[in-house]
């Protein structure tokens, strides 16, 4: 009797589980007696089911300066023309008032961001920071989201732009 209103219970809490969960309940029923106690199916293998994704969301949105790319926090997104090579050259200072725009897995594509010109780059410190079409990424510390203050400023030896969907910087 035990059993039975273990596996009720369980059919219950289950019941949007689908057809699959109920019929190996009924299954569980038939089989068991009272004495018996219920079988634990283990959980489903992770090989089966594909990862959750960790990574920096990159999408855009309009600006003054046309479709730019933001993060998913509408935080503007900006590069660093001294940084020719793909490197970053933002440390120190620079890295306070420009923080890189950094990941923990693969960056992730939204909007009309082209996911073949998304990347990473590794940083001095072992962080990861996305790129954009082999540009290094960053965000301005004293915007807010949706605040697009710092397109065209030179700081820290180089100029600052924003970056369209094409992985160039936007008209000046």
């Amino acid at each position: 009797m035990v059993l039975l209103v273990l596996v009720a219970l369980v059919v219950t809490a289950c019941a949007d589980g689908g057809a699959a969960v109920d019929e190996s309940a009924d299954r569980q029923a038939s089989a068991s007696t009272t004495t018996s106690p219920p079988t634990t199916v283990p959980p489903p293998s992770s090989a089966s089911a594909p990862p959750a994704a960790t990574g920096t969301t990159v999408t855009t949105g309009d600006s003054e300066f046309g479709v730019m790319l933001f993060d998913d926090r509408n935080q503007a997104i900006y590069l660093f023309d001294a940084e020719s090579d793909g490197a970053p050259a933002c440390y120190d200072d620079c890295a306070a008032d420009w923080p890189p725009v950094l990941t923990d897995g693969a960056p992730q594509a939204a909007g009309a961001i082209q996911g073949g010109l998304l990347g990473t780059v590794t940083r001095s410190d072992g962080s990861t920071q996305v790129t954009y079409a082999g540009h290094p990424l960053y965000f301005y510390a004293h915007e807010g989201p949706g605040q697009v203050l710092c397109h065209d400023v030179a700081d820290y030896g180089g100029t600052w732009l924003v970056v369209t969907p094409e992985g160039t910087p936007a008209p000046t």
